[in-house]
């Protein structure tokens, strides 16, 4: 990576926003990137401004700038297939995506983080965690040892892991979620804000509540080629 490598953000919602500034923060300790702007397929967006940053068109933008790298930051509750279902859809190299690390993220030597994948201020990695690809980690989240987060998962502001927790793909876990030791989060399914997680979770399931009980199965039928 050269000193300062191109950068698209696909998306331009909070958690781009959030992430446009972590790579403010990132260039403020050492400039590595040169962040053209947002892409976003809402044709509404397109020539505005968000907090200082272009939207500069849609996502096809980014077969016209093929020396940029990207990271997708799109997906809320409500609708948190959208980043698995984009980068399906854009069929990009693994290589044509950035990791973005705030530098306040404490993350342990040992363990691994994935193409496109967000960590966000005062995430914390402690020992032997591997984030896999597209996933993103909001801030004061902290995964503590062997956690292992597969692909297009969403960790929410202050979810806390104890050790051995599997997050499988595209699993989104509520802000401020207690996951207890040894756990198995299904593939897309979702935990509510401050539930504490006592036992696996099955895929495509809503759980909340302390200790959290299942709710309803997930209403979007998931894609055979995600699942």
């Amino acid at each position: 990576m050269t000193a300062t490598s191109e950068l698209l953000i696909v998306g331009a919602g909070g958690f781009a926003r959030e992430t446009a500034q972590a790579v403010a923060a990132i260039n403020a300790v050492r400039p590595t990137w040169r962040l053209h702007g947002f892409l976003d397929d809402d044709p509404l967006l397109h020539g505005r401004r968000v907090d200082g940053l272009p939207v500069i068109g849609g996502t096809d933008l980014v077969y016209s700038l093929p020396n940029a790298r990207v990271v997708v930051c799109v997906g809320n509750p409500r609708n948190y297939l959208t980043r698995a279902r984009i980068v399906e859809r854009l069929g990009l190299p693994a290589d044509r995506y950035a990791t973005i690390l705030h530098p306040s993220a404490d993350i342990s030597g040992d363990s691994v983080i994935g193409p496109g994948s967000v960590l966000l201020a005062q995430a914390v990695l402690t020992a032997a965690v591997t984030v896999s690809a597209h996933v993103a980690v909001m801030p004061h989240a902290v995964l503590t040892h062997d956690v292992t987060v597969d692909d297009f998962a969403t960790i929410a502001s202050g979810v806390r892991f104890g050790g051995g927790v599997r997050v499988q793909r595209g699993a989104y876990l509520g802000s401020g979620a207690l996951i207890r030791e040894q756990v198995k989060i299904g593939a897309w399914s979702q935990v509510g804000m401050g539930s504490v997680v006592l036992q696996d979770i099955p895929d495509g399931q809503v759980w909340v509540g302390n200790p959290a009980r299942k709710l309803r199965d997930i209403a979007v039928d998931i894609p055979e080629r995600l699942a």
